[in-house]
């Protein structure tokens, strides 16, 4: 088939897609990332500064001055790359200090890099399971662990969205038609499109009781969540009982890129051996190195940006609810603004971005169909006086929009 055919079909997919409102433009920033962002949309148009109410920069540290100094540092003393993997020529000993560095943070043994927290999903399933084995999902992981467990000959078995009761009904009746070598049970810490987050304590008392591992991707709460920004296991006061970690330094910490699985030694150990974006990528650079372990002892020595973030969550969370607003239920930072409706939340968005806002709409196949969202995500590096707008502007099109609660 030659490609004047081809291109007719894709060009008609893409038409369905616009005609079903599903289409997603991507806005042109031009400054670094922050509570306040320049933007240029559509491409012609003149750059403005907006506030930014979608960025995964939970502590405002993509632009911290500390960790800008560190990643030059990092770059002036270990070069650009390694040109190579880990096991060749690619591990240098800021790798393996951070490698340390993220592991004890995170109360776990050891801890492997990936360049990116998808990298380290897709690595851990294959690398540790055979088809000796199961793996029990929530329904609601991240698109990285559907993928990872997809690569994996293991058995899957898929239990509701937090529905503890369906997951021991489904870890009984596969007891009954198979011995599994390894179980394990594999959940978000924070549920990146609801803000929700995973029960660890009654998921840790389950694997307990069943014998199954627990793993978690806590990449939504890693640097923010619990007492000391620890994350969902330290929030539910599980350290010690959660076997495996996989998280990203491109949210919280620093928001550049790569990731990690923090571990008992043996796991760690044995994805060195077999985790295949591991042993075929190249190794993460050496700026985003040595910036990332700057973070961690920054998170280390202080709470301060942690308890800002919760201080403006908990204002923004108010107001909205205040203003009428369906909100999804939680206490994370993650707070999305329900419309069910994908043209609904297009229309929308654009409003915002007209009156100086930056929140995108989210719709299928980002979330299921029928379940479209303004997903709002509050950072460090804003401040009240930006949330007290915010909550102006978003009151202001939801009134003309007709998707208050209240009817106002």
């Amino acid at each position: 088939m030659s490609y004047k055919k081809v291109k007719e079909i894709y060009s008609q997919t893409i038409k369905e897609i616009k005609e079903a409102g599903l289409y997603k433009d991507e806005r042109i920033i031009c400054s670094p990332q922050g509570g306040r962002v320049k933007v240029r949309f559509p491409a012609e148009a003149p750059i403005r500064e907006i506030i930014n109410l979608c960025s995964n920069n939970y502590l405002g540290l993509s632009s911290h001055q500390e960790v800008i100094k560190a990643a030059h540092e990092g770059l002036d003393a270990r070069g650009m790359g390694l040109s190579s993997v880990r096991f060749i020529c690619g591990t240098q000993d800021i790798h393996r200090e951070l490698e340390h560095k993220i592991s004890s943070f995170l109360n776990m043994e050891d801890a492997i890099l990936f360049g990116s927290c998808f990298d380290a999903n897709g690595a851990l399933f294959e690398g540790i399971l055979n088809a000796e084995d199961a793996i029990f999902s929530d329904r609601l992981v991240h698109a990285s662990i559907i993928d990872g467990v997809r690569l994996c000959k293991a058995h899957r078995f898929v239990f509701e969205h937090s529905d503890l009761k369906d997951l021991e009904s489904k870890l009984i009746s596969s007891q009954k038609e198979h011995k599994f070598r390894i179980k394990l049970i594999i959940t978000d810490g924070v549920f990146s499109m609801d803000g929700d987050m995973a029960r660890l304590d009654e998921l840790a008392a389950i694997a307990e009781k069943y014998d199954c591992l627990l793993a978690v991707d806590d990449s939504h709460a890693t640097g923010f969540i619990g007492r000391n920004g620890r994350g969902v296991h330290e929030h539910y006061g599980v350290m010690d009982k959660v076997d495996i970690i996989t998280t990203t330094f491109g949210k919280a910490l620093g928001g550049a890129s790569g990731g990690c699985i923090a571990a008992k030694k043996e796991i760690i150990e044995l994805l060195k051996q077999r985790a295949r974006p591991y042993l075929f990528s190249n190794t993460l650079m050496p700026a985003v190195v040595n910036a990332t372990i700057r973070v961690i002892d920054l998170l280390s020595s202080s709470t301060e940006r942690k308890d800002k973030l919760e201080e403006l969550t908990t204002y923004w969370r108010s107001s909205l609810q205040k203003a009428g607003f369906e909100l999804k239920p939680g206490n994370t930072p993650i707070i999305p603004i329900m419309l069910y409706d994908a043209k609904l939340a297009q229309a929308f968005s654009q409003e915002l971005f007209n009156e100086g806002i930056y929140a995108v709409g989210f719709f299928y196949p980002v979330v299921p169909q029928g379940q479209a969202r303004i997903r709002t995500q509050i950072s460090a590096a804003l401040d009240r006086r930006d949330l007290e707008f915010a909550v102006e502007v978003f009151t202001k099109i939801g009134k003309k929009l007709g998707v208050l609660k209240n009817g106002q």
